[in-house]
């Protein structure tokens, strides 16, 4: 990591998107500098409950991870394929290693995925927007797995390298104001 990207990471885990989870005032905060870290590091995700319905949040975060060079696996009972790729049942149907388990699930579902996460020695669990579930999260660090909870990691890795914008693509336009339509 560059120091200009380090110095931009010097802020508390309440700024920027999710700035105001409880997650931030828990001790499952995550700096900007740790999130920035793991989406360096890690490469390989699975992404439980990836929908096929191109209007949910989890499919456009798959598309925009795709496109940022991540090997995006879906995890979905109920598809065969999304996104061109086989779509995997469990994570135990998974081949080869996992390295971050990207969960779009309900919180209820949380406990059971840390444990297969865990079973199959996964680095990081990355609960989505909206999903909090601290036991769990104490359960995977007790297990050595690095936690990020109640943020989106399409949000995070725009926020870091640009491609932040409405439709998350970096449009190369520094404005607040809409652009006028031409007569």
């Amino acid at each position: 990591m560059n120091t200009k990207t380090a110095d931009a990471c010097r802020f508390a885990p309440a700024d920027g998107v999710a700035g105001n989870s409880p997650v931030n005032r828990s001790r499952f905060a995550t700096t900007a500098l740790d999130r920035l870290r793991i989406l360096e590091r890690y490469k390989r995700v699975a992404m439980v409950g990836l929908s096929a319905n191109p209007f949910r949040p989890s499919h456009f975060a798959a598309i925009y991870l795709t496109s940022e060079g991540y090997d995006v696996i879906p995890v979905n009972p109920r598809e065969k394929q999304i996104l061109g790729k086989p779509c995997y049942a469990t994570l135990r149907d998974i081949p080869g290693p996992i390295e971050v388990v990207d969960i779009f699930r309900e919180p209820s579902a949380v406990p059971a995925i840390v444990e297969e996460a865990i079973a199959l020695g996964a680095r990081v669990i990355w609960m989505q927007l909206g999903v909090i579930h601290e036991a769990a999260a104490e359960r995977a660090r007790q297990a050595g797995l690095e936690v990020v909870m109640d943020r989106c990691m399409k949000i995070e890795h725009a926020r870091f390298f640009g491609g932040l914008s409405t439709i998350g693509l970096n449009t190369g336009v520094i404005s607040a104001q809409r652009r006028r339509a031409k007569p």
